[in-house]
């Protein structure tokens, strides 16, 4: 006997027309429209990186409502087929069928997801720093582990990922990582990582292999886009360059082509050493600036905290957003939504979607509880 599976497809109906209402599909697609308008001026491309950025939004535009309309299409061809299954038992359509409803459900979870960012720029790529903190030298390993975890992340997610900084730590990980996300919802996606996060382990250098904790942080920060107004004086800035470095600190190349800013009225220092060409890696390292002197405005209006990025937490025990125990058992937990599971492997090999979906479904969940 075939199962009918309709009363799957109908609630998957329901969450579809419920995602529409927060979707405002009419506004959208005349935004698209007003868009591709623009992109037939015959000086569009004159500014090519404003060209790109409109380009990019329309696609955006573009992929939310296809994207809609082909869900509600796939709904109704999987009704069709729910139907001559059962009227047929027709074993083979059953199952096309039970996959389908899979597929549709892992569609409408990624539909969902655009609701929920509603931030001046989730939308846009994102910036993220690593930075060892208490534990040793095994905080360096920590932080190139966590490096690894949200790229393979990112790579599941087909985001790109252009590494600017990830100079060799002492004896092994590294000293820091900084690294830009680029996609769809990716700064509002990996904003879930921002925060502390703690490794309980065996020491790999310990030779009595005793258990050893260490933590590292991860800043997320939006790339900003180009029109966003963000002052930076010559006169407030002072740029070194030196020899690029890879593992091991062999050099990457014989010019002097890294590049070090620092923006003496705050301190801020910021470095960039992927490219060969010194002069991109000048671009590469004013644009991590403008986004980090960006946030240490926004923190300032919002009167929180100290200078980099939102509640600064010192990287050490009680200030964690998330645990990763490998020893004595395994376990990875979140800290402020419960989530947890066993396979650790699983997760710093990028399987991260259950604690990023699940961290801002909660988020969602006590920001709306809070306007109740």
């Amino acid at each position: 006997m075939i199962e009918d599976r309709n009363a799957d497809i109908q609630v998957l109906r329901e969450r579809v027309a419920h995602i529409a209402e927060y979707l405002h599909l009419d506004t959208k697609r005349t935004e698209l429209a007003s868009l591709e308008e623009r992109t037939t001026a015959p000086d569009f491309w004159d500014d090519q990186s404003r060209a790109q950025q409109v380009m990019a939004q329309a696609a955006g535009l573009r992929d939310e409502i296809e994207g809609y309309e082909s869900l509600v299409d796939a709904l109704d061809e999987l009704e069709v087929a729910n139907e001559l299954a059962v009227a047929e038992a027709d074993e083979e359509l059953g199952a096309e069928t039970a996959a389908g409803i899979k597929d549709l459900t892992r569609r409408t979870n990624d539909l969902e997801l655009a609701t929920w960012f509603t931030g001046e720029f989730d939308h846009g790529d994102a910036l993220i720093t690593i930075l060892p903190g208490q534990g040793g030298l095994e905080a360096q390993d920590w932080a190139e582990m966590l490096m690894k975890m949200l790229v393979k992340y990112a790579g599941n997610r087909k985001w790109k990922v252009d590494v600017h900084d990830a100079p060799a730590g002492v004896e092994l990980g590294i000293d820091r990582a900084v690294f830009t996300v680029h996609g769809r919802n990716a700064y509002g996606m990996l904003n879930s990582e921002n925060g502390v996060h703690r490794l309980v382990r065996i020491s790999p250098t310990d030779e009595k292999k005793r258990r050893q904790t260490t933590f590292a942080r991860v800043e997320v920060l939006p790339v900003l886009p180009d029109d966003v107004v963000v002052e930076i004086r010559d006169e407030d800035i002072r740029v070194d360059v030196y020899r690029s470095s890879g593992p091991g600190g062999q050099s990457v190349n014989t010019t002097d082509s890294a590049v070090r800013i620092t923006h003496m009225p705050s301190g801020l220092v910021v470095t960039c050493q992927n490219e060969k060409s010194q002069l991109k890696n000048k671009e590469t390292a004013m644009k991590i600036l403008r986004s980090r002197l960006y946030e240490l405005e926004q923190e300032k209006r919002r009167a929180e905290l100290d200078a980099l990025k939102g509640e600064r937490q010192e990287i050490s025990f009680g200030s964690q957003i998330r645990n990763y125990v490998l020893y004595p058992y395994q376990m990875v937990k979140d800290v402020r939504t419960g989530i947890e599971t066993g396979d650790v492997n699983g997760v710093l090999d990028g399987d991260l979607d259950e604690f990023v979906i699940g961290y801002h479904r909660w988020r969602v969940s006590e920001a709306q509880a809070a306007a109740e």
